[in-house]
């Protein structure tokens, strides 16, 4: 937050403050309303989809790569090398990021809202087992699960091979006596 600082108190604007409580309001308003049309939605959708045949295998399945992709949009730094410094381009990494965050957290919002609800009778329709839910989120996880431990396990050979090429060139500039740090060259 910005202000005036002195020692270590720091002054509140009246400005900052309506700001701060003008973004949590209009932002949890936002999620709430989200969440409730995605669940609304998709409670609306997934009777239709899930009776196509093979319909929630291939809904969990293509849910899960969209939740995958929008994870590692979300954790990657894709967007950090190309964003200025502006104000657009500043923004346009903050939509990135809200979408990729939106593409990993809907596929799950989706499929919850297929299950039985709690503290609620089976019978309204609000609460009722959507089936076909099962079956998509088993290949959700199994989906999610597999190849987010096959992208985890290459990148991390490709980051250990990396690592082992640079202690193979550090090591061959010690041999040449090139590898040594200034302090240790100097001391010698």
């Amino acid at each position: 937050m910005s202000g005036e600082t002195e020692g270590d108190v720091v002054r509140l604007r009246k400005r900052d403050v309506v700001g701060l409580l003008g973004c949590l309001v209009v932002g949890g308003a936002v999620l709430v309303f989200a969440i409730g049309g995605t669940r609304w939605y998709s409670r609306h959708i997934a009777p239709v989809v899930y009776d196509v045949p093979g319909g929630s295998w291939t809904v969990g399945a293509g849910l899960g790569l969209l939740s995958l992709v929008g994870w590692a949009g979300l954790l990657a730094d894709w967007f950090g090398d190309a964003v200025g410094t502006s104000g657009a381009s500043r923004a346009a990494d903050v939509v990135a990021r809200v979408g990729c965050g939106a593409a990993a957290v809907a596929p799950i919002v989706f499929l919850v809202s297929g299950l039985q609800g709690r503290n609620c009778r089976s019978y309204e329709p609000g609460c009722a087992y959507i089936s076909g839910t099962g079956p998509a989120v088993l290949v959700y996880v199994a989906v999610t699960g597999g190849l987010g431990w096959l992208f985890y396990r290459r990148r991390r050979a490709v980051l250990d091979e990396r690592r082992a090429r640079e202690r193979d060139r550090l090591r061959k500039l010690r041999k040449k006596g090139k590898g040594k740090s200034r302090r240790a060259a100097a001391g010698r």
